[in-house]
């Protein structure tokens, strides 16, 4: 089949969106032509990849708006009226090679977010929207422990979010989709409000085999001391002030114990101060930012995973530190709150910041006294990303989905 996969955000070894547009085409390139629409700024990186891991079945059109970067400079509402303008002339280019190949199929993979439109939706070709995310929400009654930026970021993305759904394209996006594929419940039941008539939840995150082997060659941790680990971005919605109250608590009973912080964000100085509040400075480690593949080689010094995100439609790290052996502690909230299981880990219901802070520090006590138990998680959390997040296994299920698709009814 010729496939056309629009992928904003595309680029490999970046994680986060990057990586869930190139799988996306990588995975489609298996059994299918592929057409890959992409912002030219992911043209370096790709090129770089193709010299030495040609794809022979995928054809790369780069679509740029030079003299519209500047909006660039004007942070996140310039980003998002580029966003806009990308995707119009990603029609104008999908049009034309339309017209010139007859594709079979088109699909959206990136930017994951269901209240900004896909003009591709336009071609008159079955169309899969998705996975998308973007309806979780921080709950409210945890607002009031974020600084003013953060608190004004998410007034902004509660306003973005709204003016998005009244969009007449992202309503006709959602119309028009043969098929919407959702991270979450949340984002689903919000789809569906927008017309989208078949709507299935499906996360958005998965991992190569060849780097779930690789961190599964990590060995479990048997050192001491125990040891916690967070990666992020330092920003409020990734509740780090959350976790780190919890650990001063749970530190009291267990004073041989550290915690490490990767990321770097506006929230750093904030947090190192509150750190400093809580008589935890010296156990607590800010290391700032690290490539990725410097970051995920600290799993092998540490024993679980912490992710304390309010609002979190993939949660990729959750699944990096599971294919690594680790126990993940997380909110039942969003992307990790499917990933994540009673087998695999900790989840902490989100009713408050009192209560969130006393069930993290109750369940990092379970888990620094039960080191069987940490093992038993690990053991169990590597065979659930092995069966349930493989991207291969993900490219089998959309090229069975594409299939059916494009098959006309009987």
């Amino acid at each position: 089949m010729k496939v056309l996969v629009s992928a904003y955000a595309c680029a490999p070894g970046r994680g986060s969106e990057p990586e869930v547009g190139w799988n996306g085409v990588q995975q489609a390139a298996r059994f299918h032509e592929v057409w890959a629409l992409t912002w030219a700024e992911q043209r370096p990186a790709i090129e770089r990849t193709l010299s030495s891991r040609p794809l022979p079945t995928v054809h790369f059109v780069y679509v740029d708006l030079p003299r519209w970067r500047k909006l660039w400079r004007l942070g996140w509402p310039g980003q998002h009226i580029f966003h806009h303008l990308w995707q119009i002339a990603a029609y104008f280019a999908g049009r034309k090679l339309h017209r010139r190949e007859s594709l079979g199929l088109v699909h959206h993979v990136t930017l994951v977010c269901y209240w900004r439109p896909s003009f591709l939706a336009l071609l008159p070709a079955p169309f899969i929207w998705g996975p998308v995310g973007g309806g979780e929400s921080t709950p409210r009654a945890f607002r009031s422990s974020f600084s003013l930026r953060g608190k004004m970021f998410e007034l902004g993305r509660d306003v973005a979010r709204k003016l998005g759904e009244w969009d007449p394209f992202v309503r006709y996006t959602a119309r028009k989709a043969t098929l919407g594929l959702a991270t979450t419940e949340e984002t689903a039941n919000r789809m569906r409000g927008l017309g989208c008539k078949r709507v299935s939840v499906l996360s958005e995150a998965g991992l190569p085999p060849e780097e779930i082997r690789s961190l599964s060659s990590i060995p479990l941790r048997q050192g001491s001391p125990f040891r916690l680990i967070s990666l992020g971005r330092l920003v409020n919605l990734k509740g780090f002030h959350l976790s780190l109250r919890a650990f001063a608590q749970f530190h009291r009973q267990f004073p041989e114990s550290e915690y490490w912080l990767l990321g770097d964000g506006p929230e750093r100085t904030r947090l190192e101060e509150l750190a400093r509040r809580l008589g935890v400075s010296d156990k607590v480690t800010f290391w700032g930012f690290i490539p990725r593949t410097q970051a995920l080689k600290k799993f092998a010094d540490c024993d679980v995973m912490v992710h304390p995100s309010l609002h979190d439609s993939g949660g990729w790290v959750c699944l990096e530190a599971m294919a690594a052996g680790r126990p993940v502690i997380c909110l039942d909230l969003g992307g990790p709150g499917l990933q994540v299981t009673d087998e695999t880990g900790i989840k902490v219901p989100a009713t408050s910041p009192e209560q969130v802070t006393h069930d993290l520090a109750e369940a990092f006590c379970k888990l620094a006294s039960g080191p069987e138990l940490r093992a038993r998680l690990g053991l169990s959390a590597r065979k659930r990303v092995s069966e349930h997040f493989n991207s291969d296994k993900k490219g089998l299920f959309m090229t069975k989905l594409y299939q059916s698709l494009s098959t006309p009814e009987e």
